[in-house]
């Protein structure tokens, strides 16, 4: 018998009316002081996205300045950067470090120039350096997995050169080491006058990280927890584990925090972050139920027909590249939950 799943939680209302009008009319929020001495500016999206990536700036007790998540390398997401630090009488000659919550290009790809600009630190947790340094070797190993997945062969290419062999998740080979300071879980940030502590949420990638403030009430998200939008999983490289078990045991761990603002990597800032939390818990438990349901009345199926069944936004009809990709391998990990790998016939 199926079960009606209940109506979606809505999303949690905006602590920035500014940041809520920006999303809704496509254009970057202005620079906000979010506590003293803390900061959030806008750096542009790139790939038609229409949204942008949150930058938030700390200032130490020395008057020096650490910045969570730069952005893109690219001109304009320097030049973005560079203009909300001048709006502060600021520029990049005053960052000391460099925090980044996970691999990706649109939180980590300025750290290198703003080090090369001003000498900062770069800060990633271990299991982010570990990922960008095999990248290559991922991506090629990903191409056998492609194979078995069953594609329309008119999709196939299309997947390969966005999650298999021309894949690139992060800066790709470089001669600079990727961070100067590896971060675990219960790590310290390097901020003078400031306790900020590193909280290793693992799920949309493997060494993703939030970080807390608590004497300012801030809950720095990344990509964990964001207002509307359900990160992808699993999108940091080959794991040892599921990345899907990570994630849900990850947002389980937030429920001490839920006092605090949450600053996220994109959107708005907002609160409840238990209550969000658990909206995503339940959506991944509405998409495992999906996934059993087609893996009990399927013979055998490919991976690609359990996620045909399965309602993606769009469906699956509608994707290509690496929003397909990410939907089969997100398929896989839900039957790997369920104890059902088994079930689903290699191509």
């Amino acid at each position: 018998m199926t079960t009606v799943p209940p109506p979606a939680a809505p999303a949690p209302e905006p602590i920035s009316p500014v940041q809520a009008a920006a999303l809704r009319d496509g254009v970057l929020p202005p620079v906000e002081e979010v506590r003293p001495g803390v900061w959030t500016l806008a750096v542009p999206f790139r790939f038609g996205v229409p949204d942008a990536t949150l930058v938030y700036v700390v200032e130490g007790s020395d008057g020096a300045l650490a910045v969570i998540d730069p952005g893109w390398a690219a001109d304009d997401g320097l030049e973005a950067l560079r203009d909300g630090l001048s709006t502060l009488a600021r520029s990049l000659d005053d960052v000391a470090l460099v925090v980044v919550t996970h691999l990706h290009a649109d939180h980590l790809g300025a750290a290198a120039a703003i080090r090369r600009a001003s000498g900062a630190r770069i800060a990633m947790h271990r299991l982010e350096v570990e990922a960008l340094g095999r990248e290559r070797e991922d991506a090629v190993a990903n191409d056998a997995d492609v194979a078995t997945w069953g594609l329309p062969e008119d999709l196939r290419a299309g997947v390969v050169e966005a999650w298999g062999s021309g894949r690139r998740i992060g800066l790709g080979r470089t001669s600079e080491p990727f961070a100067d300071l590896l971060l675990e879980d219960g790590d310290e940030l390097p901020v003078p006058g400031r306790t900020i502590v590193t909280l290793w949420t693992p799920g949309h990638t493997a060494g993703h990280c939030c970080f807390v403030d608590e004497a300012d009430g801030l809950l720095f998200t990344g990509d964990h927890v964001l207002p509307r939008i359900n990160s992808g999983i699993g999108l940091g490289g080959r794991t040892t584990t599921n990345p899907l078990g990570d994630y849900l045991a990850s947002l389980g761990r937030l429920d001490r925090y839920a006092d605090l603002e949450v600053c996220p990597g994109h959107e708005y800032r907002f609160r409840d972050v238990v209550g969000r939390a658990r909206t995503l818990a339940r959506h991944r438990e509405e998409r495992s139920r999906h996934v059993a349901e087609a893996l009990d009345v399927l013979h055998e199926p490919t991976l690609f027909e359990v996620a045909a069944r399965v309602p993606f936004s769009g469906g699956i009809g509608s994707m290509t590249g690496l929003l397909l990709a990410s939907a089969l391998t997100q398929t896989a990990f839900h039957a790997a939950l369920l104890g059902r790998s088994g079930e689903i016939r290699p191509a």
